[in-house]
């Protein structure tokens, strides 16, 4: 029987039942889980087997059987959807759900859910973690110190960079949902002005400007981009956005790599059309040996660890759980098809 609406499920009692026991599967739980958290709140709900990583291969064969199966990066495209006849629910450990055919989903009567907003206050604690870093270089004066480098200096004190203030500065927010008003929330605690923008209006208690991109490009000091990845923003930045940034300006993108032109990007920091970049996305992950931005001038990328604290983790797990529970309930929560 297939359950395309929540009402035909929740009258259906006897396919609830079966559910008590059902067979879980969470095909690449290493990245979320690697040894510091439980799975206790999913496993209580059926018979659960994790697997760390799973190849495109091995998909089918893992999940076959199974009710319930959990994914943070392995696909399931349309053609695995349709192997796998006994499925139910798919949990995506992430907020972007795009490694699902959530249509194919769909007609075949299963349930996609994703964890929304878990990782905002972390993410937007790395925006600041780059930004700081371009500030104060404070590794940088670190390792000169441990060097040996102020025992031998003829002054108390010394710098290798410029040392930058961010009061007064301008932070332009490109996606101002709540990723992006955490950001402004920081911004203004540091006597920033912020401006933003966003593809529909945003009216909010903060004190941030909504304004046009290339006004934002203009006018940044430091541009932060936190809007989802679509079809029509895809490579937005580009050359010709990033020939309308200062050249005193600094990129930071916790968002999602293709948003970037990476190519475009590396040739604008080399020709020092902007000041530098900082990064926890790129377009293919991990890193291409061919992607031009790790060799770029004052290119500094990080490995997609924005969302990856504890805390924000043991929100995914909770969340992640809950959403199984209010699936097996009837009531299912987080629902993206």
């Amino acid at each position: 029987m297939k359950y395309n609406d929540l009402r035909t499920f929740k009258e259906n009692s006897s396919f609830q039942l079966k559910l008590v026991k059902m067979k879980i599967v969470v095909l690449d739980g290493h990245t979320l889980n690697p040894g510091d958290l439980s799975w206790d709140g999913i496993e209580k709900q059926g018979d659960l087997s994790v697997y760390d990583l799973t190849v495109a291969d091995l998909t089918i064969e893992r999940s076959k059987g199974a009710q319930a199966v959990f994914t943070n990066k392995v696909i399931l495209d349309a053609e695995t959807i349709a192997q796998l006849p006994d499925l139910k629910f798919i949990g995506v450990l992430a907020t972007g759900f795009n490694v699902v055919d959530v249509v194919a989903a769909r007609n075949a009567g299963i349930v996609v859910c994703n964890i929304p907003a878990y990782s905002t206050a972390s993410v937007a604690q790395m925006v600041f973690a780059h930004i700081l870093h371009f500030t104060q270089h404070v590794a940088t004066h670190a390792q000169s110190v441990s060097k040996g480098e102020w025992s031998r200096s003829k002054d108390f004190a010394y710098w290798l960079t410029p040392q930058t203030e961010l009061a007064g500065k301008t932070m332009g927010i490109i996606g101002f949902g709540q990723i992006g008003q955490a950001v402004a929330r920081i911004a203004l605690a540091m006597n920033m002005n912020v401006i933003f923008t966003n593809r529909s209006k945003k009216n909010t208690d903060l004190k941030a400007k909504q304004v046009g991109l290339d006004a934002l490009l203009s006018e940044s000091d430091f541009v932060s981009i936190n809007c989802p990845l679509t079809e029509e923003n895809k490579g937005f930045i580009n050359i010709h956005t990033l020939n309308k940034m200062k050249k005193t300006a600094f990129l930071v993108n916790t968002g999602r790599g293709p948003l970037i032109n990476e190519q475009d990007l590396a040739d604008a920091l080399n020709n020092e059309k902007i000041a530098g970049a900082g990064l926890d996305v790129l377009a293919v992950e991990p890193a291409s040996d061919k992607n031009p931005l790790p060799k770029a001038k004052n290119c500094y990328i990080t490995p997609h660890i924005a969302w990856a604290t504890i805390e924000a983790r043991q929100r995914l797990m909770k969340i992640a759980g809950d959403n199984l529970a209010a699936f097996i309930a009837g009531k299912p929560i987080n629902v993206v098809n």
